[in-house]
């Protein structure tokens, strides 16, 4: 291995390091999509950010996330939950495999996906059918 090489020397601080850049990352993401989707309906969402957790609010709607290492779990208030891992590369992957940058889904695709629902979700339920 040639002295520039560092393809597989990531030392685990630099994980963790990069793990929280991307947890704070999927915070903003969610302040940014909860306020866009809560513009027309002058709504707001909450977002609680720590370093492990993550407490999204609106109305009776939540979502919360925790992050150990890469890992994060997800649970909604109707007892839906989930588990992702960050990639390398910024995304989230279901299955946690995360070889390559086209594995999982862009993480602000995810942070749309999940304010959307937040958002709408409460008004859907009281439009009549």
């Amino acid at each position: 291995m040639g002295e520039g090489d560092f393809t597989n020397q990531r030392p685990v601080e630099n994980d963790e390091r990069l793990y929280v850049e991307l947890w704070v990352s999927l915070a903003s993401l969610l302040r940014s999509y909860t306020a866009a989707h809560g513009l027309n309906g002058n709504r707001q969402a909450t977002v609680e950010l720590g370093e492990e957790k993550i407490l999204v609010r609106h109305s009776s709607q939540w979502l919360d996330l925790s992050r150990v290492g890469g890992e994060v779990t997800w649970l909604r208030e109707d007892g839906r939950s989930g588990r992702l891992r960050f990639t390398e590369h910024g995304r989230l992957d279901a299955d946690g495999a995360g070889l390559t940058s086209t594995d999982g889904e862009e993480m602000d695709m995810t942070a749309e996906r999940w304010a959307r629902e937040l958002m709408t979700r409460e008004l859907s339920l009281e439009r009549p059918q």
